[in-house]
């Protein structure tokens, strides 16, 4: 592992990765900063993208994208209280009261700073844990890896959006719809219904545009932003953010930092919920909790400094087990297996310099992310006025346009169009399509796994479980009581979402 963290070095050393991830940062801002549009979306509709460009510049470019919307969503947050993006929900409740009281240059500056403290020191951590994660991950079998996707994908389920049982319902889904096509361990051909083209399976790329963007943009046009009259508007005005406010911050920074670092971890928990405890805990150890909510520059601080302390950690379990941590990351992994890398235990040990290079490369973006962030504020502060009517039909096309370009198939358009219509009755009953997504991405090896397991246990799993696999019966033992934790958690962090801002967990996109 160590020669392999050196090794990237030489590979990191190009331009145009930086000049790729710099473009990255900023269309994620953009993206982040329009109401309506949001960092999920922009990630599915820029997937296709990507794969026409080296590992090593396709996604450090897609992970700028992530990192930037993140961010991006705090400047309506404070602008004009609307969340550019759910990671931002929580930044309402302080922004819009700066910028009534002529300080929103001061909050935009905080959430700008906040955000890359946090984001810079969650990827050192990823990249100071991912070694060590990826060799245990690698003493682990078939049993142990099997009953590890098992526990993730029931968390996901408890965690999502909604009740557990419908949850569990999108999770069922989505292992219906990764079964189609051919069985992995014996060419078995499953729910092709005599159609050739389906013996290939359902693509990912189509499956995750028409999951993840399209109703996105449905919802959006459904319920437009209301205009906003300019020659009223007070954009990004005041002084800017001094540093005795800002050194006032860096214990709040910091303890949400270790917040968002440690939920970044929990696969299917993601920034909102970050944000949600981050700003908890930030009043609750204040001296002043009576100035939350009333443009608090702590509040800001902890919101955005947790929200983007999520990015990194959120590759750990990608990297070292192939489980996505949350909806951006099942499109990255997307990425990743379109570029020949399959995530999972193998691929610290044959390709390390490169996941190194890349995880380095994210590091590196948060100094491009303070600089790109700092000159463009000022215009990003207008273009969070620019009219939804303008940019929704332009980004439907770019959807329908992005999955026909990889395998110049029509059929892939018929996916888009029938997922995006299923995400969007799901959005609509309350329903996540994140255990969805969850469960067609991690299918193919958890049956893989549990197909092993079988050969090895030659007829007597429950022998061969119980007997010589320790660790498995552990994880199985242990998998009801984690979930009735993560579970009770969801509702406890629910409550206090509901507490603040009324209806904001349910209307969380992740």
């Amino acid at each position: 592992m160590v020669d392999s963290f050196f090794a990237s070095f030489g590979l990191l050393l190009r331009f145009d990765i930086f000049l790729m991830m710099s473009g990255g940062l900023f269309l994620g801002m953009l993206i982040g900063a329009l109401p309506g549009l949001t960092t999920v979306m922009a990630l599915a509709v820029l997937l296709p993208f990507s794969f026409f460009l080296d590992p090593l510049i396709g996604i450090p470019f897609l992970i700028g994208v992530y990192k930037g919307g993140v961010y991006g969503g705090s400047i309506p947050a404070i602008l004009l209280a609307m969340p550019g993006t759910a990671a931002a929900m929580i930044t309402t409740l302080d922004g819009p009261s700066l910028s009534r009281k002529g300080k929103a240059r001061k909050g935009l500056e905080m959430a700008l700073y906040s955000s890359a403290i946090g984001d810079f020191s969650s990827d050192l951590i990823t990249i100071l844990l991912i070694g060590p994660i990826a060799l245990v991950a690698l003493l682990i079998g078939p049993p142990e890896l099997a009953a590890v996707l098992v526990l993730s994908l029931i968390v996901v389920a408890a965690t999502s959006r909604g009740s557990f049982v419908k949850g569990l319902a999108m999770l069922s889904l989505g292992f219906l719809a990764s079964m189609v096509g051919q069985d992995i361990l014996h060419g078995v051909t499953r729910f092709t219904f005599g159609s050739f083209q389906l013996k290939a399976g359902i693509p990912m790329l189509p499956m995750l545009i028409g999951l993840v963007a399209i109703p996105e943009i449905l919802i959006a046009i459904e319920k437009p932003v209301p205009g906003r009259d300019l020659s009223k508007s007070r954009l990004y005005e005041g002084e800017r953010l001094k540093f005795p406010e800002f050194k006032r911050c860096i214990r709040t920074i910091f303890r949400s930092t270790g917040i968002g670092t440690v939920i970044g971890m929990v696969p299917g928990v993601g920034q909102v919920v970050a944000s949600i405890v981050a700003y908890a805990a930030a009043k609750h150890a204040s001296s002043h909790p009576e100035t939350f909510g009333k443009g608090e520059l702590e509040g800001i601080a902890a919101s955005e400094s947790a929200n983007n302390a999520v990015n990194g950690p959120t590759l750990v379990p990608l990297l070292t087990l192939g489980i996505p941590g949350d909806i951006s990351t099942a499109v990255l992994l997307g990425a990743f297996v379109a570029q020949g890398l399959r995530p999972g235990p193998q691929l610290m040990a044959e390709q390390g310099p490169l996941v190194f290079a890349i995880l380095l490369a994210m590091v590196a973006a948060n100094f491009l992310f303070v600089i790109i962030g700092y000159l463009a504020i000022p215009w990003f502060s207008k273009i969070v006025t620019v009219r939804q009517s303008l940019l929704l039909p332009l980004t439907l096309v770019f959807a329908f346009a992005g999955a026909y370009a990889v395998r110049s198939s029509t059929l892939d358009l018929a996916y888009v169009a029938l997922f995006g219509l299923l995400g969007y009755v799901a959005r609509k009953i309350h329903m996540d399509i994140v255990p969805f997504i969850m469960a067609f991405i991690l299918a193919p090896a958890l049956e893989n796994s549990y197909g092993q397991t079988l050969s090895l246990a030659r007829g007597d799993i429950f022998g061969f479980i119980l007997f010589e696999r320790p660790i498995t019966v552990f994880l199985i033992v242990a998998t009801p009581f984690l979930v009735w934790w993560f579970w009770s958690r969801k509702r406890k962090v629910t409550k206090n979402a509901e507490t603040l801002i009324p209806g904001s967990y349910e209307t969380d996109t992740r």
